[in-house]
């Protein structure tokens, strides 16, 4: 009986320890990736002619990257031929 209470207990400690996902920030707007959706699918010269105030890393295939998550920090993905495949905040 007493496992069932503590089992319980940790339950719903845990259930209040979930993040608030409404509050969350939208991601693409925190970086300013939003605005630069009109350049998916251009080559990687495009991009560097942007002004950007954000954090950057361009990131072409099979690059090293960390796995820390920044909401400010514009990532470019780059296919084979410096394509830009994907502008997102992370």
């Amino acid at each position: 009986m007493q496992r069932l209470v503590f089992l319980g207990i940790g339950a719903i400690a845990l259930a209040a320890c979930q993040p608030d996902r409404e509050a969350a920030p939208d991601t693409a707007e925190s970086c300013g990736a939003d605005a630069l959706q009109h350049l998916v699918g251009e080559p990687r010269s495009a991009f560097e002619s942007q002004n950007i105030d954000a954090p950057t890393r361009v990131l072409p295939p099979g690059s090293v990257m960390t796995m820390d998550h920044r909401l400010d920090r514009l990532n470019i993905d780059l296919d084979e031929e410096g394509q830009i495949t994907r502008i997102w905040c992370g």
